[in-house]
């Protein structure tokens, strides 16, 4: 998806939102030193997937959270995770290494990826809409609340 059609997109749901141009940053850390404004909002996402490659996951926390995967894995039931391709990046959520951001399921074309945000963001007023999305399964967008996962 283009820049200009997620723009479109956004402003056709009546969403608002703002536009911050920076530089490229690949780290939080780059992230951080960038002074963007809003940095209660930063978030770092992790896109996982199980051992067998059936199962994606995109976690969205905020920037100063750790996520154990191991942890999500028992409180989930997943099977082992770990750090999806810059391959299978690419493929299915359209993005590459240090680019990836939730806007990135709108290129998830066959819905594998589920998706996992930081139930913190919503005591700052950011919302996610949780919806069915169509498909032989159900994947929503959870929110998911502080446990021992994240830290």
């Amino acid at each position: 998806m283009t820049r200009q059609a997620l723009l479109q997109i956004l402003t056709d749901k009546g969403i608002r939102f703002e536009i911050t141009e920076h530089v490229p940053v690949f780290t939080i850390d780059e992230m951080l030193a960038a002074n963007l404004p809003h940095p209660e909002i930063i978030a770092k996402n992790l896109f996982v997937r199980d051992d067998k490659k059936r199962n994606y996951y995109l976690i969205t926390v905020k920037e100063d959270r750790q996520v154990n995967l191991k942890a999500f894995q028992e409180q989930f039931g997943t099977r082992k995770l770990s750090f999806a391709s810059e391959n299978d990046l690419m493929a299915i959520l359209g993005v590459i290494k240090g680019a990836v951001t939730p806007f990135g399921l709108l290129n998830d074309a066959e819905k594998k990826v589920h998706f996992f945000i930081d139930k913190e963001f919503d005591q700052l007023g950011i919302r996610w809409r949780t919806q069915r999305r169509s498909g032989s399964r159900q994947k929503n967008c959870l929110n998911w609340s502080r446990s021992t996962a994240m830290r």
